[in-house]
């Protein structure tokens, strides 16, 4: 697991170096770990978010068709990722 994503996850980190690890895994077009942290339960709503934009910045359209077919995810996750494949 990239450092970037191990930074994004903890909960002790600031909002702030969140995105930009979050920002940084989407640089190094780090698809799968983007997926899986808007994947992930118990991540604020708001970093999901930005996670699944950037996905859509990498023109990930597997990744957000496997999110947009993920129904243990909230129907709004699920309409975003729809939206940007």
């Amino acid at each position: 697991m990239s450092s970037a994503f191990q930074t994004a996850v903890r909960s002790a980190v600031r909002r702030e170096k969140r995105l930009d690890a979050l920002d940084r895994l989407a640089e190094e077009g780090d698809t799968r770990n983007l997926r899986l942290f808007v994947q992930l339960d118990g991540m604020p709503g708001g970093l999901r978010r930005h996670a699944l934009t950037r996905l859509a910045g990498c023109s990930a359209s597997d990744e957000l068709e496997r999110i947009a077919n993920d129904y243990t995810l909230d129907a709004s996750l699920r309409t975003d990722a729809k939206r940007h494949r």
